[in-house]
């Protein structure tokens, strides 16, 4: 987790390249915010986090009522620079979290040009890479981490649970 202001209190105003989608399924209202060209529909990153959420150990660990997140998908240079700005690290990453409070999870920045040169790495689409790095955010989050092989196991375990509910398959070497 990244000590950071919401994503969208940083990005928003101002940005007139950006194509907001505000979407809300029972229980989570995911705002989508795409900085950068993405070739996938904000409905996508939405599905994708609800059927995240009816993994038992993700239910568990979300607030009464409904949650929201913000996802910002972006590209390399944004990412760096909130990876060098809010981490300290100056390098290109593929997604970063930021801490929301109560109800609001927080905010997950994801370069799409870094998950579509992964995808390509490991054989799979853009997209369910895509659906990976918001998983892995959302997991984040949600206070799960992956400092030792017990937690990491766990992460991917719910991890491929989440994409396997939305219908996408990882390439097997993925994680």
């Amino acid at each position: 987790m990244n000590p950071a202001p919401p994503v969208t209190r940083i990005f928003t105003s101002g940005d007139s390249n950006r194509h907001l989608a505000s979407v809300t399924a029972t229980g989570l209202e995911v705002e989508v915010i795409k900085a950068a060209r993405v070739p996938v529909p904000a409905s996508f990153v939405r599905d994708v986090l609800v059927h995240a959420t009816a993994i038992p150990e993700v239910a568990a660990r979300l607030p009464e009522g409904t949650s929201t997140i913000a996802v910002r998908l972006t590209g390399d240079r944004e990412l760096r620079r909130l990876n060098r700005e809010y981490v300290g690290e100056d390098s290109v990453t593929d997604v970063l979290s930021f801490e929301g409070s109560g109800a609001y999870l927080g905010d997950l920045a994801v370069s799409w040009s870094t998950a579509a040169r992964q995808a390509e790495a490991f054989g799979h689409e853009s997209e369910t890479e895509l659906a990976l790095l918001c998983v892995h955010g959302l997991l984040h989050l949600l206070g799960w981490d992956h400092a030792t092989a017990a937690e990491r196991k766990e992460m991917n375990r719910i991890t491929r649970a989440a994409l396997k509910r939305s219908g996408l398959t990882l390439a097997p070497r993925r994680l």
